[in-house]
């Protein structure tokens, strides 16, 4: 089974929201040869770095996950969004399998 992570366009958006989102790529998921695997992170409140970009601190994180899968999903939207495009440039740099949203 292959790992594959969600790339999507968050900003603006709850927790919820972006859930609801992914849901229904991971059912549609299910019956394929791809194990989907959750980079919804919860909130950094405990951070102890003073003054902390938490979207930084998000990315980071993400690309760490990136560099354990066998391939990325960037769903719709993605090259309008900072953190999907970073995503997808180190995707591209460092040869990780992308797949793409045909909405």
């Amino acid at each position: 089974m292959k790992k594959v992570m969600i790339s999507q366009p968050m900003r603006g958006k709850s927790e919820q929201e972006i859930r609801d989102e992914r849901e229904a790529l991971v059912n549609n998921l299910k019956n394929s040869d791809y194990d989907v695997i959750d980079t919804v992170f919860p909130d950094f409140k405990n951070i102890e770095v003073q003054n902390a970009n938490k979207p930084l601190l998000y990315l980071a994180k993400s690309i760490e996950y990136l560099a354990t899968v066998d391939c990325v999903y960037f769903m719709d939207g993605w090259e309008n969004a900072r953190g999907c495009r970073i995503e997808h440039q180190c995707a591209v740099d460092y040869g990780v399998s992308i797949l793409y949203d045909l909405a």
